[in-house]
């Protein structure tokens, strides 16, 4: 070896491979219980498209709460 390359130091041993944790079951009562509740939770929220809309047939015309037209005096 030259002295303009240093010498590589030797890898450390490999730690010993622990064995993996038990994964938890996929068909248990917990979790059935959750997605029933996410289900649920999710249906609760939707909402249909005739919920949304707030005319009805005739227009904004029929509630003059939800629609103010001036007057000839500009008010």
């Amino acid at each position: 070896m030259g002295f303009m390359k240093p010498s590589i130091p030797a890898m450390p041993p490999i730690p010993p491979v622990q064995p993996l944790p038990e994964p938890p079951k996929y068909d248990d009562a917990d979790r059935a219980a959750e997605t029933a509740a996410k289900r649920a939770k999710l249906r609760a929220g939707r909402t249909g498209r005739s919920s949304t809309i707030l005319t009805g047939a005739d227009g904004l015309e029929d509630d003059p709460s939800k629609i103010k037209k001036k007057t000839l005096l500009g008010g």
